[in-house]
């Protein structure tokens, strides 16, 4: 969203046939996006040179024109040299930079500093593998990005898609068909949930929070008095617990003992709240500090919708009764 403007896919699974090139980096897409994976398998045998950049060498990798192993952790070095060896050979799209770009002299004066020898080293691959990911990612005609949990769920997860997304713009690879950008949800409903505002920046359909115009439209909808503040990140909410500033919490269809970083801290957090509420289908960890704990329903019990990582919204139908209290 901060660089693109919107928290979404801008290309869909099935687009991969009609790209020259595929990057598909931090997924193991055959095990976590197999639908996914069919579509990359289908465009590889019908040509399509699918680049591979991971730590750990996924199954897709099979399919690949070339993998590359980087060290964990050196993202950011690697695309910074892959960016700059496509500035030194003039395989960046200046018409499209100039006319739906900002930022650009910035950037590359950042990555300047980042010759393909010395990425490499950093990132513990041969120089030659740098320079043949951005010579052929830079040579395509069309070209697209596929990134996963591993990009993203990361201390640097935010720099990394920077770098992702910088590549793609840079090359003018996005909005026309075979290119774009498709971060691959890491769970079923995340986009779904992200298009009808849970994020703390924005309202529904990523309305900004901070705009008064869109406040008071969700204000007057909503028959309420909304506050003018972005909200916390989850990684927020954990520190502002441990620190005191929130003393109650509803956690719902969540685990965050679990599923947040750094769980002694989280253990901490939980432990120091006043009113805990925990709702769900399982009786999960998190649950064990509840002072309440609710019965959720699950999907085979309610009406709803889910939109998937393609942005492709389904119905939902119960075929259950809902058990209990639930």
């Amino acid at each position: 969203m901060e660089t693109i403007g919107s928290g979404a896919v801008s290309t869909t699974f099935r687009d991969v046939q009609n790209s020259d090139v595929a990057l598909l980096t931090g997924t193991n897409t055959t095990a976590n996006h197999p639908v996914a994976a069919t579509f990359i398998k289908q465009a590889a045998k019908r040509g399509t040179k699918i680049i591979v950049v991971d730590p750990h060498r996924p199954d897709i990798a099979d399919h690949a024109y070339r993998y590359v192993r980087i060290r964990p952790g050196t993202d950011v070095a690697f695309y910074n040299g892959v960016m700059h060896e496509l500035i030194r050979r003039g395989l960046v799209d200046e018409a499209f930079i100039a006319a739906r770009t900002e930022g650009f002299e910035a950037l590359k004066a950042t990555i300047d500093s980042y010759p393909p020898k010395l990425a490499a080293q950093i990132a513990g691959v041969t120089e030659e593998e740098i320079v043949d990911v951005a010579k052929t990612f830079g040579e395509a005609e069309a070209a697209l990005v596929f990134w996963g949990m591993g990009i993203a769920q990361h201390t640097h997860g935010t720099d990394n898609a920077r770098c992702l997304i910088d590549l793609v713009l840079m090359t003018g690879n996005v909005g026309r068909p075979g290119t774009g950008l498709h971060p691959l949800r890491g769970q079923n409903n995340v986009q779904g949930a992200s298009d009808a505002g849970l994020i703390p920046i924005v309202y529904p359909d990523y309305q900004s929070v901070g705009d008064p115009a869109v406040r008071a439209k969700f204000e007057a909808a909503w028959g309420t008095e909304l506050d003018p503040k972005a909200g916390l990140t989850v990684v927020e909410i954990i520190g502002e617990a441990l620190k005191g500033d929130i003393k109650g919490m509803y956690v719902m269809g969540e685990n965050p003992f679990i599923s947040d970083p750094n769980s002694n801290k989280v253990r901490k957090a939980l432990a120091a709240l006043d009113f805990l509420v925990v709702q769900d289908i399982f009786l999960t960890e998190t649950a064990e500090f509840a002072d309440v704990i609710l019965p959720a329903s699950s999907f085979f019990e309610k009406r709803g919708t889910y939109t998937n990582t393609d942005r492709r919204v389904q119905i939902g139908r119960p075929v259950l009764e809902l058990p209990g209290d639930a």
